[in-house]
């Protein structure tokens, strides 16, 4: 059986978790950007997306699934308008999109991906 190998382990959750060839990430966040425009936080996320999924051995083009979590599916366009531009054509992944009371106002989305290595 495949053992578990824990990214930037915390005392409440790991950042990501490696189980065989897939990789779960954990939702993600802005801190930077916090309290800043739908876009601006959406490319941070994306940015910490890459470097995590860099140090798990892989990259964008082996995300299988993510999730999208807007403070308010209003800004879903703004949202998309960075995303569009991050995902390589071709290798988009599987997605879902929704509406949900984050853990802070200042956070206005929120990304999850599970990944192939």
């Amino acid at each position: 059986m495949p053992t578990l190998k824990r990214l930037k382990p915390g005392k409440r959750m790991s950042q990501a978790v490696i189980r065989g060839n897939a990789v779960y990430l954990a939702g993600q966040v802005a801190e930077k950007t916090a309290g800043g425009s739908v876009a601006a936080q959406t490319a941070e996320v994306l940015a910490q997306i890459d470097a995590l999924l860099a140090e798990a051995g892989t990259d964008k083009t082996k995300i299988m699934m993510a999730t999208i979590y807007l403070a308010d599916i209003a800004t879903f366009g703004e949202m998309n308008s960075v995303w569009d531009t991050w995902v390589v054509e071709g290798e988009t992944p599987a997605r879902a999109t929704v509406e949900a009371k984050l853990v802070a106002p200042d956070y206005k989305v929120e990304i999850a991906v599970i990944a192939t290595i």
